[in-house]
């Protein structure tokens, strides 16, 4: 096998990958969510979460397909014709991207984290958060009510 036949081998099996992240993070978010409006949980919550965890997958899979498309693009001999698509290809999905996760955390990527008081959960000992606190999603703790 050639250097370039291999490399564009490994391209494909990155675009593969890049693909399964999003195909199987939609599947396993849609069941995670109907999971729980089975459990009756709150549907705006639900919404949420689901959302948060489907844009979640589909930047993994962006990202996959970006190195994909560098590694086929760069690695075997660049052209500027193919360097150009290239640049076009990466700023479309850069932009989608940087919507997703404006989307999903409600600050671009460049911005540092809304100071809501909350502080980042110590690790846990024992196997638990400690009486009369709760963990959440993005790993702070708040007290129970």
């Amino acid at each position: 096998m050639v250097f370039q036949d291999m490399i564009e081998s490994v391209g494909k099996v990155v675009d593969a990958a890049g693909v399964v992240a999003i195909v199987l993070g939609a599947v396993i978010s849609t069941l995670v969510a109907g999971a729980a409006m089975l459990r009756r949980s709150s549907p705006e919550d639900v919404y949420h979460r689901y959302r948060q965890w489907l844009g979640r997958s589909i930047l993994l899979g962006l990202e996959l397909l970006v190195a994909a498309d560098i590694i086929r693009t760069v690695a075997v001999a660049p052209t500027y014709r193919s360097v150009g698509v290239l640049g076009v290809i990466v700023l479309i999905r850069t932009f989608l991207s940087f919507s997703l996760e404006l989307e999903i955390t409600g600050r671009w990527p460049w911005q540092s984290r809304r100071d809501d008081g909350m502080q980042p959960a110590a690790a846990p000992t024992g196997g638990g958060y400690g009486p009369g606190v709760r963990p959440t999603v993005e790993g702070t703790q708040r007290p129970i009510p």
